[in-house]
């Protein structure tokens, strides 16, 4: 028996129709997935909030100290996440010799009570302490005090970090 030319118009409108359908279902999952992805990330990006504050600590070292303190911030840095220190980095300058004896930081806070609320938990923890009496010895001072520079900063509105 021959197929007519109907029932062959038919088969292929109807294959077209199927293609259509599974060209369209791609479509819709890419495009659901696009957003989905899209989503989760932007889950850890930084949201601006008017109380969020930094935290520029500088150090000053007696000459030649700073690779001995970069070793104990090596290992304070646990200690400072466990009590909510976000630092977002340590720096060690390198190429200008008045910085040469420097040891940089920036840590992150929700605002400066909560800053203040968590040094407080840092220094109160006994496994912190032997680390400072490891850094004293280190730290130039002025004085009967640390020479030891720090500020707090906010970001501002076209900062990139907020």
């Amino acid at each position: 028996m021959k197929p007519n030319r109907k029932q062959t118009l038919a088969v292929l409108d109807r294959a077209k129709f199927n293609g259509w359908i599974v060209c369209g279902t791609a479509l819709i999952f890419f495009a659901a997935g696009s957003l989905l992805t899209a989503r989760l990330m932007h889950l850890e990006q930084v949201r601006a909030d008017s109380n969020r504050v930094f935290q520029l600590m500088v150090y000053h070292t007696l000459p030649g100290k700073v690779p001995a303190l970069e070793s104990i911030f090596r290992d304070v840095s646990k200690l400072q996440t466990k009590h909510d220190l976000d630092v977002v980095g340590y720096w060690v300058p390198d190429s200008d010799p008045a910085w040469a004896n420097t040891f940089i930081y920036l840590v992150a806070h929700p605002s400066q009570a909560d800053a203040k609320k968590n040094w407080a938990a840092l220094h109160a923890d006994p496994v912190f302490l032997p680390y400072r009496k490891q850094a004293a010895p280190l730290i130039e001072r002025a004085g009967d005090q640390y020479k030891v520079d720090e500020v707090f900063m906010r970001p501002t509105d076209f900062s990139a970090l907020k």
